[in-house]
């Protein structure tokens, strides 16, 4: 069975892979340049996860799996929410994402005990133009004052999950990919699996 990761991201697929632990062959759209960007127009991260896998099933055979996650940070209503990667434009750098969070942060002057937030992930697969699962994770956490750590990518040099004190660009990698959102997602698409895989 193909299992493909409907993205171009490959810091997504390899931590998707490395979560799944599965017999699966996986892959993503790295190997399909004939594939562009899918607009992510929905209104919400369900919406844009099912837009993802459908277009991309309708493309390729097999199992095709779309994330689509962001951070939700309370003092911000919400904000950047669905709009996480393209919070400060199109092409801007993980940097310079942060760095605009952290602007606005301090224009409301969030205080420390107003920083909460929360990561959330929702996964949709999809087979041959129909979607056949969706499942969605969350991880509760605050944004820090400033970034730390080198591991990860995204927002997780500012993002310290509930019960820790390193944000989780300082965790190890391992650690990370059990506690976080898209973790507690896949486990969920985990349980579905032999059902999905079953049905040929």
């Amino acid at each position: 069975m193909q299992f493909i990761v409907a993205t171009h991201n490959t810091h997504k697929t390899r931590e998707i892979k490395q979560i799944l632990e599965s017999g699966l062959a996986v892959g993503d759209l790295t190997a399909h340049p004939e594939i562009s960007e899918i607009a992510e127009s929905g209104t919400s991260f369900e919406e844009n996860a099912k837009l993802k896998a459908l277009a991309v099933s309708k493309k390729l055979p097999g199992l095709v799996i779309a994330d689509d996650s962001g951070l939700e940070v309370e003092a911000l209503g919400g904000a950047p929410g669905i709009h996480s990667a393209r919070y400060a434009g199109t092409n801007a750098s993980d940097k310079e994402k942060i760095a605009k969070l952290l602007r606005q942060l301090a224009k409301v002057d969030a205080k420390s005990d107003q920083r909460r937030a929360r990561f959330r992930c929702v996964l949709a697969v999809a087979r041959d133009g129909q979607i056949v699962a969706t499942v969605e994770g969350a991880v509760e956490g605050k944004i820090a004052e400033r970034p730390r750590g080198s591991h990860g990518f995204g927002y997780d040099p500012v993002f310290i999950p509930d019960g820790f004190e390193e944000t989780f660009a300082e965790l190890p990698e391992q650690l990370k990919n059990k506690i976080s959102h898209r973790a507690n997602a896949i486990r969920k698409l985990q349980a579905k699996l032999p059902t999905l895989c079953g049905e040929v």
